[in-house]
């Protein structure tokens, strides 16, 4: 193999092997990866603007019985610390979320096994019928598996009553990496690799909208990690036509405090700055149908996230008004709506706020006015 052949290829969107990539990820240099995921990127989203959102990641429950070795949130059935979100609670967050200009809830829970497809459908349209202008950006493929399972559905009718009854995009949680040798050892009790891809099949079959994702930096191995990379590819690939599929791929290294996969596994988190770069690179490589990548600034820090936005990225996530999960296992980093706005000049980038289909929302009145004097302070 060849690394500018490989980087040819790459720049001409071709779509390379998982060995390829393997190749590329050990042997190119970082500014090579960096280049070439920068120019597929200006490809797919040409210009200075990096894109954001306000949104909360709020959770349905606790409970899960998947046993996920690197989830420090979820806490078995009958444990003194289960919940399930109230109503009551929804309407406090979700009135804050719109204080704060926001317009989605990103709502993700566990695998209780008492909440089948009913729960979920009559949650929705309430949600709905009270605040018909929020967004739901829901669930995830293991739980849409786990719900179909419970009730004896397929996943492509799940989605469809979901969809029916408020769901208006599913996010890529529970990915992890998409081998079954690693959710054997990390995720026992979660879908494999091929029921997560199915999920999200049925998905865009909906005209759903969805986005993917990959947990990196535990005990999966480098050609593994690009086996991910194919497979994704492959089902957008698949996508009727008229789909737009995944809209997004957000990788992020794995967190590892205190978390069971650290104490028995001697997974660690080895994830470099450098190496989340290279990742994000990789990503632009190896995946030429998907349109936006994002950095993920909440597990790897402001600075490593800036440089990723040179490397291939183009969108710098939300804010996060609310994340339980993966702060659960070690995440410390946190940006209001100015501090991410001004991470995004600082890179040299044109901030620009979204929504979840990736089109440009106006700054809500209060940011506006603040966008407003700190031009004209400028200009003084």
């Amino acid at each position: 193999m060849n690394i500018s052949d490989l980087l040819h290829r790459a720049l001409r969107l071709e779509w390379l092997t998982p060995e390829e990539g393997v190749f590329l990820f050990e042997h190119a240099a970082t500014a090579e990866l960096m280049y070439v995921g920068n120019a597929i990127r200006q490809h797919h989203v040409p210009g200075d603007t990096v894109t954001w959102i306000i949104d909360r990641n709020s959770n349905t429950t606790n409970v899960c019985i998947a046993n996920c070795k690197f989830c420090n949130f979820y806490r078995r059935p009958g444990h003194e610390e289960s919940y399930i979100t109230t109503m009551e609670e929804y309407r406090v967050k979700i009135e804050e979320t719109f204080r704060f200009g926001g317009e989605q809830l990103l709502l993700q829970g566990g695998h209780h096994p008492d909440l089948g497809l009913a729960y979920y459908t009559d949650l929705f349209r309430q949600l709905k019928s009270e605040f018909p202008n929020l967004k739901l950006h829901a669930l995830g493929p293991p739980e849409i598996a786990h719900v179909a399972k419970l009730e004896g559905m397929s996943h492509y009718d799940v989605l469809k009553a979901l969809k029916e009854s408020g769901l208006d995009s599913l996010p890529g949680a529970g990915a992890e990496i998409l081998s079954d040798r690693v959710r054997r050892l990390i995720s026992k009790g979660k879908c494999g690799g091929e029921e997560w891809l199915d999920v999200m099949r049925a998905a865009h079959q909906l005209r759903l909208t969805t986005s993917a994702t990959m947990m990196f930096g535990h005990i999966e191995t480098n050609l593994e990690r690009m086996e991910h990379f194919a497979a994704i590819r492959q089902v957008q690939s698949e996508k009727p036509a008229d789909a737009k599929g995944f809209l997004a791929f957000i990788p992020w290294p794995f967190q590892d405090e205190d978390t069971i996969l650290r104490k028995i596994k001697r997974a660690r988190n080895a994830v470099t700055g450098d190496e989340y770069v290279r990742m994000i690179a990789m990503s632009r490589i190896m995946l030429p149908n998907v349109v936006n990548i994002q950095a993920s600034w909440l597990t790897v820090g402001k600075q490593v996230a800036q440089v990723c936005l040179h490397s291939g990225a183009n969108d710098f996530g939300s804010i996060m008004i609310e994340e339980n999960v993966v702060s659960a296992a070690g995440a410390r980093f946190r940006f209001t709506a100015d501090g991410i706005q001004n991470a995004i000049r600082e890179a040299g980038f044109v901030p620009r706020l979204r929504n979840q289909q990736y089109e440009f929302r106006e700054l809500p009145v209060q940011m506006a006015q603040q966008e407003l004097n700190r031009a004209e302070m400028i200009v003084d």
